[in-house]
């Protein structure tokens, strides 16, 4: 259900990145730097746990296999916590500089472009 939900969604696609700017930012569908920063730290964690109680898991029962499965457990969760642009990961939307009009800015370099020749 939740791999029917990324492939339905018009802004999940690699594609359409830029229909983000035309959105208001609260529905804006891409993780700021802050939730970039986040949400490696949690997959690091999560790996990291799950490697350490899988290795000792492991060690205990002495079967190496319960290990691999532990960490594959551990990755797949945080995978799920990670990788969807959770809300958690858009609480610091960039600050985007308003829209100008192109033929204002050539009229602007023309201007100064005459000022500095005169």
């Amino acid at each position: 259900m939740l791999a029917i939900w990324f492939l339905a969604d018009p802004f999940f696609h690699p594609i359409n990145y830029r229909a983000c700017s035309v959105l208001v930012q609260e529905e804006c569908t891409q993780m700021d730097y802050k939730g970039q920063k986040l949400a490696e730290q949690i997959f690091q964690g999560i790996i990291l746990f799950s490697a350490v109680i899988g290795f000792i898991y492991g060690y205990v029962i002495e079967q190496f296999g319960w290990t691999v499965y532990i960490v594959i457990a551990g990755f797949a969760v945080s995978c799920l916590l990670t990788l969807p642009p959770w809300p958690m990961y858009r609480r610091h939307p960039l600050k985007w500089l308003p829209v100008q009009d192109s033929a204002t800015d050539d009229k602007k370099q023309q201007d100064k472009k005459s000022k500095k020749h005169k």
